[in-house]
């Protein structure tokens, strides 16, 4: 599990153009600055690894989160409330597959894809006839590793095959043969249907008083 949290903290870092991590042993540190958060941990060992970077997590002095990708979700709320830390949100899924089998999926009639690749990172649009964006994605590269991010399809554009057609130029375009994604529980069915396979699920956690973006 270690080894592929860090693959895909590191890609997920590159598409969204946030400083390499800080390898704390047990867990990485980034100073990430998205939206509801300045700082987050990512948990390298389960839950062996709550304990200690639960501490640091209350030790920060902005909005703090600690991502914990684990095989054993039970044990790690669990963990997490013991170390004084409320969980956010436990639905979202650490998933894995091979791209070079990734489906392709054409854009349905009326929309083209544009894709591009720049700074290690291939984004790719869904354009309706007036160009304007019907979905939209992007891909982290880190080495022979592939991550998907932000994978988003505008509620007037939904249920005509856009998050498909996305994935499938994500997968085409991406010079990286192993995929990786963290997957909200809305977008699991579709990334399961492509060919994704769980792996672990992912617990986040924060400090009383911190609630989850809507």
């Amino acid at each position: 599990m270690r080894e592929l949290v860090v693959r895909w903290q590191r890609g997920w870092g590159i598409s969204r153009g946030l400083p390499e991590a800080k390898d704390l042993g047990e867990g990485l540190r980034v100073r990430c600055l998205q939206m509801g958060r300045n700082v987050e941990y990512f948990a390298l060992d389960g839950v062996a690894s709550i304990a200690g970077l639960a501490e640091l997590v209350k030790g920060e002095d902005e909005v703090t989160w600690l991502t914990v990708p684990t095989t054993a979700p039970d044990q790690a709320a669990a963990a997490l409330e013991k170390a004084g830390l409320i969980v956010l949100k436990r639905s979202e899924k650490l998933m894995v597959t091979d791209l070079r089998e990734h489906p392709r999926t054409p854009a349905p009639p009326g929309y083209e894809i544009k894709t591009t690749i720049e700074d290690s990172a291939v984004r790719v649009l869904a354009l309706d006839q007036d160009g304007e964006v019907g979905a939209r994605g992007t891909m982290g590269i880190a080495g022979t590793d592939g991550i998907a991010d932000r994978i988003e399809t505008l509620p007037a554009h939904r249920r005509r095959g856009l998050a498909s057609a996305v994935m499938g130029a994500l997968a085409e375009a991406a010079p990286a043969g192993h995929g990786l994604l963290v997957a909200s529980e809305d977008g699991q069915p579709l990334y399961a249907k492509l060919g994704w396979t769980a792996v672990a699920d992912v617990l986040i956690a924060s400090t009383p008083g911190v609630s989850y973006p809507s």
